[in-house]
């Protein structure tokens, strides 16, 4: 059921500090390491969200021993293998849980169905499912073959050649295998080599992934992007209490706001030692003209006014390494001085929706002209003031369509935002922290 629509009129201020929710890439790894270590970790500053939620029940259901202190606090006392070995495990469209589960329960033994909502049944994972299926995972779809639902049965797992997954679609699958093969390493002392077969993308994601499990106590030798090898004998060991970082992600709305509505805006919960790649979207900020600083908690951004007339740069740039951030380029495209190209952003075509299609659609109705391709995305920004379209944007049950589109009420129209509760992903109070921020 989709919420009611958002009208956000016209703003031209942006100033003001915004404490970050936790980051759902390093809160959905946490939370599964912390129930594969032996050991209490205490968790602080977890994200609260529909995904990390999603993946706080599953292993609630997997008899992991699990207490909330607060809605962002979290004991885990973890330890292979989970309590209970048959179950039905419902993920939503939680791409952080749904991946690393996958691998995790295939190695580790049981009988176990997966599933999600439609989306989530659209999004592949054949990629990672034929790389368990190399070790002897017993993995069965049981709905279109690449795609979940899945059964998982418990498989003769071995790990003497080793395993080859494609790194071309989503990060998520490397990182599934890496945070899984300490499970068959610790027990079958036997070491565990992925090796990825062609281009390997975000990589970014993947040094959260290696950071957190040298937390755990894994140290994952890598060769390159192309070789990673976990010893034989490694075990996940709690490490006691861990510190969730601010999202990173999430901070590249703010960020923008300071960029867009002269500032300063500053962020904290992030900094210049942020392990997350998506921090690296500072930079881009500063290639379009924000003065960007940079602090141990916090960072600041002050900018143009674009209310006034004053321009973005535009830029034509290969966002890879920070495709979720690469979305709120994207919308910032809308005050740019000239067409804004971002290529390398294949993977948004496997997200939460086609992002790509999702972006082109939407920008074309507040008055930008669009074309895209497989992996690219080129805005012309709105020629003026009188160019600009008041539109209703559609979200697709997109947190991050919601998110970036708030940045178009700094447009000289009002627009609304549909389902803005889709938001609740990741960032359930964004709109009241937005609110908070700018002024007319």
């Amino acid at each position: 059921m989709t919420s009611p629509d958002l009208l956000l009129s016209p703003v031209t201020h942006a100033a003001g500090d915004v404490c970050l929710p936790g980051s759902k890439s390093i809160s959905n790894r946490v939370l599964l390491l912390a129930a594969l270590a032996s050991g209490t970790t205490w968790i602080r500053g977890v994200l609260d969200s529909d995904d990390t939620r999603v993946m706080l029940a599953g292993l609630v259901k997997l008899g992991v021993s699990l207490s909330r202190e607060s809605t962002t606090e979290v004991e885990i006392t973890g330890g292979v293998p989970f309590a209970q070995d048959d179950l039905d495990i419902f993920l939503g469209n939680a791409g952080t849980a749904f991946r690393p589960l996958t691998a995790a329960l295939a190695l580790m033994g049981g009988h176990y169905r997966l599933s999600g909502i439609a989306r989530m049944h659209e999004r592949p994972i054949g990629d990672l499912v034929t790389a368990l299926r190399q070790l002897g995972a017993d993995i069965r779809y049981t709905g279109n073959d690449g795609f979940p639902p899945l059964d998982i049965r418990t498989g003769a797992i071995d790990a003497s050649q080793p395993v080859c997954v494609k790194g071309n679609v989503s990060s998520q699958f490397l990182t599934a295998l890496l945070m899984a093969a300490p499970i068959h390493a610790g027990r079958n002392n036997q070491p565990v080599v992925i090796e990825v077969d062609g281009e390997l993308i975000s990589k970014p994601y993947i040094l959260i992934t290696l950071n957190l499990m040298a937390r755990f106590g894994v140290q994952v030798q890598r060769d390159g992007w192309q070789r990673f090898t976990i010893k034989a004998g490694a075990r996940y060991r709690a490490p006691g209490v861990l510190e969730v970082e601010g999202d990173a992600s999430s901070a590249s709305y703010f960020l923008a706001l300071g960029t867009i509505g002269s500032g300063p805006v500053r962020v904290h919960g992030i900094g210049h030692d942020s392990i997350q790649g998506d921090v690296a979207f500072a930079d881009t900020l500063e290639a379009m003209g924000a003065k960007i600083t940079r602090f141990d908690t916090y960072i600041e951004a002050r900018g143009v006014n674009v209310a006034r007339g004053e321009k973005l740069r535009a830029f034509d740039t290969d966002f890879n390494l920070i495709p979720d951030a690469a979305m709120t380029a994207a919308a910032l495209a809308l005050y740019a001085d000239g067409p804004c190209t971002l290529r390398n952003i294949g993977s948004w075509r496997v997200k939460e929706t086609d992002r790509i299609h999702a972006m082109h659609t939407e920008l074309e109705k507040l008055g930008a002209s669009v074309t895209s391709g497989p992996d690219w995305l080129t805005v012309v920004p709105p020629a003026n003031p009188d160019a600009w379209r008041s539109a209703r944007i559609e979200t697709y049950d997109d947190h991050r369509m919601a998110m970036c589109f708030s940045l178009a009420s700094f447009g000289p129209v009002p627009v609304t935002i549909q389902d803005p509760d889709c938001v609740s992903k990741t960032f359930p109070d964004y709109f009241n922290v937005f609110r908070q921020l700018v002024s007319a």
